[in-house]
Parts: structure tokens; sequence; C-alpha cells
């Protein structure tokens, strides 16, 4: 069945019910002496421990998204009394989806870091809904997909579960298993395409939610340390809130809040090229690339020094047949294997679960950060007039370089070209199976990487 898309609605009385189930009401004066700002917290209001999920992952856990004791009111989503909600400075590239947070915290106090990872108290579920914008002319048109819901259980671990929305919107059911759905898309031009969602399993939120990341990911001083609107009107400072309500197990002076390390949003101008690339790089790389993280030799969080990250001319594991490979190579995407791997959706992408599309936006800033940093300029690859594959006959192939007055170098066995092997003149022809490899040269430039195709004549 085809699920129906709807347009967002901001309901007057539905944010007056949240408000009042988690305790936004303006504040005539709050903070310091001389500052008269109103919170957007005011009290807290300590949200029933796990809710209606198991203390752990072995335990039963709810079928339905309704018997979670998330939401008050399922199909309005109004989220149940207590649950706070809250945003990200730079949100981890979820194919293009909006995500809506919330927060369930008991009364125990989170373990506040102003750098590191904080640890909740067991019993904290997170909810995150995803919803994904299907009408390229009406971005407010859009289908739900699926609520996540991430429990710091027991055992001082986590376990996370998804519920996958019904087509009238009027519950979710939790899935056994992934799951990829093809979804339906209006382009600007009225024609569909389609994109693919994938659900995550249950073992699939381990994989990025592990101990050494703290099990919590988005949730961290760096990334709530920004302004927010919350329901009842009010804007302030989440961590000037949180801290506000006594959600910490200490109190965070207002007056440093200027000075902790806070994450850049990527068209946030007033914040440098680096900072923004940094920042996309911490949301959607560190949970694995930090120390005692995966086997890399590079470290994405945006609060360790860059001269220390190991990201530029860093070296590489897997250098992807590239000559000279840096995680990131100063003023070169070509030789970027960490640009390389996000400007993908095939089997070498990152991050690899959950992410089926380019998040062309983001390419784009580590593009401009790559190249702006020092460095000669450097040639594209050749590019050849044929792709690989068996033909039934002979053929010609051409080879092309944007770059004027580039020479372009050719061998046909396999091995890497260099200056001494034969000038590109004529399209080269093919017949019988040939690698076609391909470098383009030029004074005063970076030599090009190497284009190859692989071509086979027979029935």
């Amino acid at each position: 069945m085809q699920q129906r898309a709807t347009p967002v609605r901001h309901a007057s009385l539905v944010m007056g019910l949240v408000a009042l189930a988690i305790g936004f009401v303006p504040a005539a004066k709050a903070g310091p002496p001389n500052d008269t700002k109103p919170y957007g917290l005011t009290h807290r209001i300590a949200a029933k421990p796990y809710l209606n999920m198991p203390a752990r992952a072995d335990g039963k856990v709810p079928l339905l998204l309704s018997q979670t004791g998330a939401f008050s009111d399922t199909r309005q989503r109004i989220p149940s009394n207590g649950l706070i909600p809250y945003d990200l400075i730079v949100a981890f590239w979820s194919d293009g989806a909006s995500k809506t947070r919330w927060v369930a915290i008991p009364k125990e106090k989170i373990k506040y870091s102003a750098s590191g990872q904080w640890i909740f108290p067991p019993g904290t579920v997170f909810v995150k809904n995803f919803d994904l914008p299907v009408k390229a002319s009406d971005p407010n048109v859009k289908r739900r997909l699926e609520t996540r819901l991430l429990v710091r259980d027991s055992a001082g671990g986590v376990y996370g579960v998804t519920y996958k929305w019904r087509a009238d919107e009027s519950d979710a059911d939790l899935l056994p298993d992934s799951l990829h759905e093809d979804i339906s898309i209006k382009t600007a031009t009225g024609e569909p395409r389609r994109q693919t969602w994938y659900y995550p399993s249950r073992k699939d939120c381990l994989t990025c939610h592990t101990a050494g990341a703290g099990g919590v990911l988005g949730v961290k001083t760096r990334q709530l340390n920004r302004e927010i609107t919350y329901p009842a009107g009010v804007t302030d400072n989440e961590l000037r809130s949180w801290s506000h309500i006594g959600l910490f197990d200490q109190e965070i002076p207002i007056n440093e809040l200027d000075n902790i390390p806070t994450l850049a949003a990527s068209d946030d101008t007033t914040r440098s090229l680096e900072d923004r690339a940094r920042s996309y790089l911490d949301a959607n790389c560190s949970h694995c690339h930090h120390p005692g993280g995966t086997v890399a030799y590079f470290d994405a969080r945006y609060t360790t020094p860059l001269a220390q990250q190991g990201l530029i001319d860093g070296p590489v594991l897997i250098d992807q047949g590239i000559d000279r490979p840096r995680v990131i190579s100063p003023h070169d995407v070509w030789r970027s294997i960490a640009f390389m791997r996000v400007n993908t959706d095939g089997d070498i992408r990152m991050p690899p679960l959950a992410r089926e599309t380019i998040d062309q936006k983001g390419v784009a800033l580590l593009s401009q950060w790559i190249l702006s940093l020092p460095g000669r300029a450097v040639l594209d690859p050749p590019t050849l007039s044929r792709p690989g594959g068996t033909y039934n006959a002979p053929l010609a192939v051409a080879l092309h370089d944007s770059e004027p007055g580039a020479a372009i170098h050719y061998t046909l066995d396999g091995s890497e070209p260099d200056a001494s092997d034969p000038l590109y003149q004529a399209p080269i022809e093919i017949t019988d199976t040939k690698i076609v490899r391909a470098r383009a040269f030029k004074d005063g430039f970076t030599r090009s990487i190497t284009a190859q195709e692989v071509y086979t004549i027979g029935p």
C-alpha cells in the first residue's frame, strides 16, 4: 500500500499541550543577576524510567509505538509527560530526512562533560522521528517513515529499536530486522523518482552506538551549545535551559558558554570554513573514528586539535588504488580518501550504515575546505569515452582531460602510466582484452590520479 504524504502542520493547540506537558512556561526573569532573558525550560518533570520499554535488550519490547509510552497521542506524535525536545547544531546525514528529537530523563542527573561524552542515567530514552520530503516543489510535504528509540539500559549500555509507520499514520510497528523500502519522490518537474530508505535493525544500532562512543552519540556539549525555540515560543540556549532545571550533576556557568568548544553549522558563515568542515566530520564520522574506535589513523572529533587529528596529510589503511593517498590531501580532492568515501553511495561509502544517498551539501563543504588548503593545482583524471565492459566488436576509446594543454599518457597492460609512456594523440583501437589506464600531466600541476577501464572483446 502506498503511504500518504501529509503536509507538516503547526497547530497552536497541540503546541500548547506539549508546552504544558513538559514545563515550557515563559519565565519573567531568569539567569544571572543582570540576565533577564527567560528560560526555555522553567522546571523539570522527571520522566518514568524506561517509559514502557524493558530495562534490558533481552526484555519484552512493545510491538507498537503506541505501547512504548513515548507519545500521549501517537497519531499526532504528541510527546508524553516529561519528554524534552532537543536539536543538534550539525545533524548526522540521514538521506535527506528531517528529524525531530526528544529525550525522557528520569530523576537522576546526567554526568556532564564540557568536551567528552555525557553519561545518562539508566532508564533514559531517546526518541527520534524520521520524515522524508517527497515533493520537491513543497518541502513541507513529507512522509512519516520511522521512529527510533534508544534506551540507556540497566547495565550501563544501550539498545535501539525501530518502529515503521503504517500507511494511515495511526501507529508504527516494531521491525524485527532491517528493511529496505523504495520511496516515490516527486521531482521539481513532476516526474517521480525512487529513493531507497534503509530501516536499521537492532544489531545495526549497536554498530555505531558502541561503549567506546559512549552509547549516546549526538547529545553532547559541542552539539547543544546552541539557540533553540521551545514549544512555548521562548528561544534559549539548550545548555542554559538544561542546566537551569537541574539535569546535570554540576551547574554550567552561563558566562562560560561562549568559551566551550562548539560545532559550527555548515551554513554558518560567521565560523571559518575549517570549523564547519571539521564539525561535519565530527557529526558524521567521530562516533567510529576516535581513539579506541574503528581501526584507522585519524580522530574525527572536533575537540581534538586539528594538528593532532591525523586528518591533514594523514596516512590511510586502505588506499583505494590511489597514488599518494591521504585522509585529507591538501588542495587535492582526488587523493583525499575521506572525501572519496563521503562522495559515493557505493560499497566504500562512509558512513556505511543507514546511508543510501550522497549528502551533496556536505560534499560541497568538504571540497571547498580541501581546495582552500595550500598546495599546487591538481589535474583531474582523464575521462574515457566508453565505459568498461564486454563488447562484441572492436572499438575506439577516446581520452580527454579538462585542463587545456595537459598531456595524457596511457598504458594498455595494467601498469601505472608515467610521462615516459605513450602520449595520447588519437583514439585507441581496442581489438582484444585491454586494461586502459591513463593519467594527465602538466608543468606546474600535480599529476592526476589514474583513470582506468577494462575492455573485453568477445561474444
